[in-house]
């Protein structure tokens, strides 16, 4: 019976995030595109502006978070372990011309995460205690009249997030002391549930002030350690350019210890890995921004844009580039291992080593903050906001088990609720795309929200 669950759930993933899901995403981030004339394209500066250009401003209207904090709380949870392994294991499986595919993925990505973000407040509302919720579960049910689908969502949610968001992620930071330091897993997993119940305790006013914070470290850190190896590998970003683009066409031949790959497995792995990267089309994000103070929902609308650019534009394309600038794509490694034998080899000393490291300690625990209030959000609209103090208090014990254990299942097992998670957003966001076409002419025109 156990071996039947097995096969069936083996069976499921890779039905949840092979070429069906793939193309949906695909398709839907390229119907959105055109709809709103490309609006990652045109609007991108204007989002440049308003996201850094209003760091330290508040906002104006209703919320429960300044909208730098917002979307600091989603990038906390999207930019994680899977901008560091998942973007080795896209160009070790798929080629290099993978990290291509992993950009367009992103590039459309991009308006997707727009149209969830605007939608999300467009129907937002206050729990009891005056904390502004939103999410597909809220759209679904007060847009468009399906609650029992907003519903499944939620349950979706509230359960994958223990997963992929809790127990993933703290096993990842105690791995990566107990390999660096030498700490046994179980004192990681102390200090772990210890820093995370101070953080999350406090809800999503705490959870914002310090990944405002931690966000701008953890990436500005990484990414500029990662333009230090490009600099030095300077003469070498013309062959990598050449590469990515022609075996994103083509595939690549096996050399030394990489497999080789066809044009199929560059596109399926450069597609997949950057959507489980920036979350576009998953509906998690959203509920992030909808705790943001704002005049209207495209406003934070933008900073979803801006989510996106950062995590995937930004972060996994420097991870791309020092992996084939180091020439470390053939050395055999996938993953964590290959990111940091490729920091190790193009940052002199011991930087490379510590860059990774305090990059995937930091990474996975932004994840765990973040992806925290996702669940804790899920479980408000199910049961009431009674349900959220139980909710944080289980999700620190969840994270020293995660710490303490071994995860293959459980990964396995968050990682396709994770991807179920898209098929009732995608509804919510293909029904309400007319809507966009609207909010969008009515905020670009200098109209005020309703």
């Amino acid at each position: 019976m156990a071996q039947v669950l097995f096969d069936f759930h083996r069976w499921l993933n890779g039905l949840i995030w092979g070429w069906a899901m793939i193309i949906v995403l695909l398709g839907v981030g390229t119907y959105l595109t055109i709809l709103t004339r490309g609006v990652q394209f045109r609007k991108l500066g204007f989002a440049l502006r308003e996201v850094l250009g209003k760091v330290f401003q508040k906002g104006h209207g209703e919320g429960t978070v300044s909208p730098f904090q917002a979307v600091a709380t989603a990038l906390a949870s999207t930019v994680g372990v899977g901008n560091i392994a998942g973007v080795a294991t896209a160009i070790f499986l798929g080629g290099p011309g993978a990290l291509f595919w992993l950009l367009v993925s992103g590039v459309l990505g991009m308006c997707t995460k727009f149209v969830e973000v605007a939608i999300s407040l467009r129907y937002r509302e206050p729990d009891e205690t005056g904390t502004m919720r939103g999410g597909a579960m809220y759209v679904l049910s007060k847009g468009l009249g399906m609650p029992w689908l907003g519903t499944i969502f939620a349950i979706l949610t509230a359960v994958a997030a223990f997963g992929i968001g809790n127990m993933v992620q703290a096993n990842s930071v105690s791995q990566a002391i107990n390999a660096t330091f030498s700490i046994p897993t179980w004192l990681s997993g102390v200090v772990i549930a210890g820093l995370t119940a101070l953080v999350i305790l406090g809800g999503i006013k705490r959870i914002a002030e310090v990944t405002q914070i931690l966000v701008p470290f953890m990436c500005g850190l990484y990414l500029l350690a990662g333009l230090f190896v490009l600099v030095t590998h300077l003469g070498e970003v013309p062959r990598i350019v050449s590469l990515v683009l022609g075996s994103a066409f083509a595939g690549h031949a096996a050399v030394g210890g990489f497999g080789g790959a066809v044009v199929r497995d560059t596109i399926r792995y450069g597609v997949a890995r950057g959507l489980f990267s920036n979350e576009a089309g998953l509906g998690s994000a959203p509920m992030a921004h909808a705790a943001a103070v704002t005049d209207h929902p495209i406003r934070q609308a933008l900073y979803g844009i801006f989510e996106v650019f950062v995590d995937t534009i930004l972060v996994c394309t420097v991870t791309g580039f020092v992996i084939l600038a180091t020439n470390t794509w053939q050395s055999g490694l996938t993953g964590a291992a290959l990111s940091a034998k490729a920091f190790e080899t193009g940052l002199p000393g011991v930087w490379g080593d510590t860059v990774i490291t305090i990059a995937l300690l930091t990474f996975a625990f932004s994840t765990l903050i973040g992806w925290s209030f996702y669940g804790e959000t899920a479980a408000v609209y199910l049961v009431g906001v009674r349900a959220a103090m139980p909710y944080r208090i289980l999700w620190v014990i969840f994270a020293y088990f995660g710490a303490v254990g071994s995860l293959h299942l459980v990964w396995d097992i968050a990682d396709t609720l994770n991807g179920l998670m898209a098929i009732p957003n995608l509804i919510a966001v293909l029904a309400c795309s007319r809507l966009i076409v609207h909010m969008q002419k009515e905020f670009f025109a200098g109209k005020k929200s309703r």
